[in-house]
């Protein structure tokens, strides 16, 4: 996917003489017309370069490159065209985001150039947005993991809410989601602000302090203002702050919001967070989804109807007990994890990694854990012996 190039033009013979000039070259994609090369995007893409020609019926070029953009921005765009026209050109530039413009009859020579160059612009592109979101979410994680030191029950509703936002973004084919597990993982930063005794009276239904409410209340802001300060979080503290916003515009923060002018990552995150709670106050999880559902105008009925879906999502797994020493990666708890005096080490709804198994690992030999646990086993490890060794 990192080379490939997609020509579109309604014209099948044009595409023929350039595939038998460039065909040597380059990975080539065909379409004719702007449809055949919408649809060839959808199912084959993402493509590296896309080129347009700009006179076509239905929609011409600037239209077409536009969708593109719209489809996948990364996608480095270039027009070619037979007709030089300056104001086309500069409207291909302003409108579809053009990286070249080039007029027909081109030679080859410069054609394979201005290929070369957009398919380095291309790996350049993805490949400075792969660092990032690498670089960003290894930050993550570690901060992630000592903070699930500092208020163990916190963290394990922030896990719990990552897994439902990413379950909820996949039935909606969100093509990145990274910003939104992100945004899912720093939610609650304010609730560590919260002792534990806090947090259990909310998940019990119980009324709040004053100032443990407005604590609580703040939570969007503060996680929002911290995030800010870090280069390129911007689109996931706006993910935070917009958490508490309903789908009708009511809601934390008072703003002209609604709809889906609200950040979808946002949305989402709504339902999560307000499923999640309902679900640790004891409600069934199809009673949940009631209740909520008859919270009028403050969820995307979209991401509701997913939500929906995800519900079922037990289906891939398997409960079963185990011994502390029995526990691997991924497994994810069924239960609070705690140590044989009582002392919560884990939340329930937490997936393991190497850092929680070390942990447990260490208090298992100095003060011992309860056991057994119960565990949600993910289908594929429990019946894939290779993956079971791996572990």
């Amino acid at each position: 996917m990192m080379n490939r190039i997609l020509f579109v033009d309604d014209e099948p013979n044009v595409l023929n003489a350039i595939r038998r000039q460039l065909g040597s070259n380059f990975k080539l994609e065909m379409a004719v017309g702007p449809k055949e090369g919408l649809a060839a995007l959808k199912k084959k893409g993402p493509f590296a370069v896309v080129v347009s020609d700009l006179r076509m019926p239905l929609i011409d070029g600037i239209q077409f490159l536009t969708k593109v953009r719209d489809m996948s921005p990364d996608t480095v765009r270039i027009m070619l065209t037979g007709n030089a026209d300056l104001d086309a050109a500069v409207k291909a530039v302003n409108e579809g985001n053009v990286f070249r413009f080039l007029t027909k009859p081109c030679a080859e020579k410069e054609l394979i150039s201005v290929l070369s160059v957009g398919l380095e612009q291309y790996r350049l592109v993805t490949a400075e947005k792969e660092l990032l979101e690498k670089t960003l979410k290894g930050g993550i994680e570690v901060m992630t993991d000592l903070l699930s030191m500092a208020n163990p029950e916190a963290f394990g509703r922030s896990l719990r809410i990552r897994r439902y936002v990413a379950e909820i973004a996949s039935k909606l084919m969100v093509p990145s989601i990274w910003q939104m597990e992100t945004a899912a993982m720093l939610s609650q930063i304010g609730w560590f602000l919260l002792p534990a005794h806090t947090m259990q009276r909310l998940y019990d239904g119980k009324n709040l302090s004053p100032d443990e409410a407005k604590t609580l209340a703040m939570n969007p802001m503060i996680s929002a203002d911290l995030l800010n300060n870090i280069p390129r979080m911007e689109a996931v503290a706006e993910i935070i702050l917009y958490q508490e916003k309903h789908y009708d515009g009511s809601g934390q923060p008072e703003d002209k919001r609604r709809g889906n002018a609200i950040p979808l990552g946002a949305r989402i995150l709504k339902v999560a967070l307000d499923f999640d709670l309902l679900e640790v106050k004891g409600v069934t999880r199809g009673m949940a989804l009631a209740e909520m559902e008859g919270r009028h105008g403050w969820y995307d009925p979209e991401v509701l109807q997913a939500m929906e879906k995800v519900i079922g999502i037990e289906k891939n797994y398997q409960v079963r007990e185990a011994a502390c020493s029995e526990l691997r990666a991924h497994m994810i708890l069924a239960e609070d994890l705690c140590a044989s005096k009582g002392q919560l080490l884990i939340s329930k709804g937490r997936e393991l990694n190497e850092v929680a198994l070390n942990r447990l690992k260490h208090f298992y030999q100095n003060s011992g854990v309860r056991e057994p646990v119960r565990v949600l086993v993910p289908v594929r490890i429990e019946n894939d012996p290779a993956a079971e060794a791996k572990n």
